[in-house]
């Protein structure tokens, strides 16, 4: 007798609300809640329609009884079931190739659910396959499963010891005592990887809006000011460099990725680029600046003390230092699952402070999306006290952060 079963090809997983089942033959998710990932369980091919009716039957109201069949109904319909004597025509079972493949194009058309769905029956075929093991780690982050994350970077860095990146997220991952900051390599690991589609994927998959927001800062304390020596540390591709352009007479870039400089040369904006890490630069730099911009850099910072007195350093009396971070719940710092440290608006206060830099402005604001989730970032610009005042067009409109 046939019984009705969960067709062979798709994939299944838990999620807080139930259930969700993938199948990559048809590009379908189904969404399955409590009661349906319940029958979902019990069509096992073991049973018939009768049984499971009557196995359900004392959890629900006697009326409801009838939702059985139209559930069953509707998922042979859909092709979530079938019947246990279908002939397994159609029923295909991928291989772990093929179902990396559905991952990759799933994760790029921003679908991690499915996409980890794939990636996780891969590796369970083929569990040797370490790019699908970084891939999963990230699919797992992406779905909230944090536990399953650090396993999965574990397995990875086992095979992959000299993995930078995996080594400074599991710092996060393991709940270790991160580091100072992120290392050199991690850093130009992550930026090598990440050079070929950082500007479409910021602009147009996340976008970030870092840039314009701190544009906003600068202005509220310097106005439109012209003429400035500026530089643009941890300048990427030049998104900053862009708006900082208007102010400067001469705009520096500096960046520790060899990968983003080449990007930020095509730009043309900037009067020279180096390479260097931007606290290591500040110590051993011997001009002074009206303005210095930090925008998405120190994401890789924990303790923002030495960038603070690195950089009041070499401003000009009167010379100002804007800065953005991930905005954080958590005195002084955290690094989150992401790798990336999050600061609490009271220690850029006193980083400032310990600098003997004030504090022009502090403002929350958007900064960009991870995980389809708004990320909110500290907008601060730090000033140098002294001369008689660098900025004519200076205005004061500190915001109540600052306060």
């Amino acid at each position: 007798m046939a019984n009705p079963t969960i067709k062979p090809s798709i994939l299944v997983a838990p999620v807080e609300e139930g259930y969700v089942a993938y199948d990559p033959a048809s590009d379908t998710l189904h969404q399955l809640n409590p009661f349906a990932s319940l029958l979902a369980e019990l069509c096992d091919g073991t049973r018939g329609v009768e049984e499971i009716r009557a196995m359900v039957t004392p959890l629900m109201q006697q009326d409801d009884a009838v939702e059985v069949d139209r559930w069953v109904e509707a998922g042979l319909k859909s092709g979530l079931l079938v019947w246990s004597d279908t002939e397994g025509a159609g029923l295909k079972q991928f291989s772990p190739s093929e179902l990396y493949e559905f991952a990759v194009r799933l994760k790029a058309a921003g679908n991690p659910q499915p996409a980890y769905l794939c990636t996780k029956r891969a590796l369970e075929v083929a569990p040797d396959h370490w790019d699908a093991w970084y891939d999963f780690a990230d699919l797992c982050l992406a779905v909230g499963k944090r536990d399953e994350t650090r396993r999965a970077f574990e397995t990875y860095f086992k095979a992959n010891p000299d993995d930078a990146e995996v080594e400074h997220l599991l710092y996060a991952l393991k709940d270790e005592r991160p580091p100072e900051r992120a290392s050199d390599r991690t850093i130009q690991k992550i930026y090598k990887d990440f050079a070929w589609s950082y500007e479409s994927r910021m602009r147009e998959d996340l976008e970030y809006k870092g840039p314009e927001r701190l544009l906003d800062a600068i202005r509220s304390v310097i106005g439109d000011e012209a003429g400035l020596n500026v530089v643009d540390l941890g300048c990427g591709s030049g998104f900053a460099g862009m708006v900082l352009k208007p102010f400067a007479s001469r705009l520096i870039g500096i960046d520790l990725s060899p990968d983003m400089l080449e990007l930020a040369k095509k730009r043309a904006i900037y009067d020279g680029l180096e390479i260097a890490e931007i606290t290591d630069w500040l110590n051993q730099c011997d001009e002074s600046f009206d303005l210095i911009s930090c925008c998405d850099c120190l994401i890789y910072f924990g303790d923002l003390t030495k960038i603070t007195q690195g950089a009041a350093k070499r401003l000009k009396p009167g010379g100002v230092f804007a800065i953005t971070t991930e905005a954080g719940p958590t005195y002084p710092f955290r690094i989150a699952d992401t790798g990336r440290y999050e600061h609490h608006p009271d220690h850029i206060r006193d980083a400032a402070a310990a600098a003997g830099l004030s504090l022009a402005h502090l403002q929350q604001a958007f900064l960009r999306f991870e995980y389809g989730a708004e990320v909110t970032a500290n907008y601060a610009v730090l000033r140098k006290e002294g001369g008689a005042g660098a900025f004519r067009n200076a205005s004061k409109a500190d915001s109540n952060l600052a306060a």
